[in-house]
């Protein structure tokens, strides 16, 4: 009877030490996509605009990355050359459904976090997308004992705010922070790229003939980030062990008053800009016929308010080159996303034809 109860009682923990061997977690082979870097990673809101980003990144070397989606097959089509054959597995999942969250994270030994989105809807809110999934995924995350937890706030995340965006996901950063403690938090500005709803969001002002800003543009400053210094980021912080339990700033070399960086913009797509003020109240009522309307809103309330609100400076800290990352300029950058938006005779222009943007102390 001795020797059978210690035999069973023994049976958990060699379950368990197979779990921590499992092929997939043990790094072999060369570098790149067809070998394996033993990070098995799940990526809540691959499909968004930084997790493609993200997703490319664990793929190019070598990791297997578990995709939970809740859209449709054909929204997933540019994600799947990401990876080698088998390594990207993708699962739909129902963010309100535990046990649906617990079998995306169960296998893995990094979860991280990019669930979001601009604007509401009438199934999820600002407080449900920034709060009440992102408290979900930590818990069940912290119960499977995953090591590493990854969460994406904003720098601009504030009580303080003026925008609901930017309250929600200080009261998610919290939420996180309580129920996994060692969790790494990112705070990145707003991001600029190919796919971005930044820049773009500028350039296309052109097409209501000319663009409105709030006070002219002159009392707000932004330091904007590039998507792929973000993503490198998170993957350095999964690498780096001591990262967990850390907050990062994540933001650009330079900081540009709106107007100054507007006007960069329009000189990059060689177009002429017409910057006109605009009263906050005025503005907002622009937008609200944007949201009334059936399909996705080019334009939102709280986006006047969240692009109109200066980036905070976090000197204490830890940022991009303490991850290890060269933070990428605007100037550097922003051809890449502002070309399509230049007429057939300036297409190949070179960006030095372009006055750089005055920039101001960081």
């Amino acid at each position: 009877m001795g020797p059978g109860i210690s035999v069973l009682a023994a049976a958990p923990s060699v379950l368990q030490q197979h779990r921590q061997v499992h092929h997939a977690v043990i790094p072999h082979g060369r570098s790149g996509r067809s070998s394996v870097s033993g990070i098995v990673a799940t990526v809540f809101g691959a499909t968004g605009f930084l997790g493609r980003y993200v997703v490319n990144r664990l793929g190019r070397i070598g990791s297997q990355v578990i995709i939970p989606y809740r859209c449709d097959q054909y929204d997933l089509m540019y994600l799947r050359p990401m990876g080698d054959l088998g390594q990207l597995l993708f699962l739909e999942w129902d963010c309100k459904d535990k046990d649906s969250i617990r079998r995306a994270v169960e296998h893995s030994n990094v979860v991280i976090n990019l669930v979001g989105k601009e604007w509401e809807t009438k199934n999820f809110n600002f407080e449900d997308e920034f709060v009440n999934i992102p408290t979900r995924i930590a818990q069940i995350t912290r119960e499977a004992g995953v090591e590493t937890l990854i969460h994406i706030s904003h720098l601009n995340a504030s009580m303080k705010s003026p925008s609901k965006y930017l309250r929600s996901k200080a009261v998610g950063e919290k939420a996180v922070r309580e129920e996994f403690p060692d969790a790494i938090i990112l705070k990145p500005s707003e991001m600029f790229g190919r796919e971005d709803r930044f820049l773009n969001h500028y350039a296309n002002m052109r097409w209501f003939g000319g663009v409105p800003l709030i006070s002219l543009g002159k009392k707000t400053v932004k330091q904007p980030v590039y998507v792929v210094d973000v993503a490198k980021a998170i993957i350095n912080a999964v690498k780096d062990p001591n990262a967990k339990g850390k907050t990062y700033a994540l933001a650009g070399p330079n900081r540009y008053l709106l107007y100054d960086m507007v006007e960069y913009i329009y000189a990059v797509c060689f177009r002429t800009f017409l910057p006109y003020p605009l009263p906050r109240p005025l503005y907002h009522l622009v937008a609200r016929f944007f949201e009334i309307n059936p399909f996705e809103p080019w334009l939102t309330r709280d986006k006047v308010d969240r692009f109109h609100t200066t980036d905070m400076t976090f000197p204490d800290l830890p940022g991009l080159e303490d991850l290890g990352i060269q933070p990428t300029s605007l100037e550097q950058k922003a051809i890449e996303v502002l070309r399509r938006h230049r007429r057939y005779r300036w297409l190949d222009a070179e960006l030095e034809e372009a006055k750089p943007a005055k920039t101001y102390p960081v």
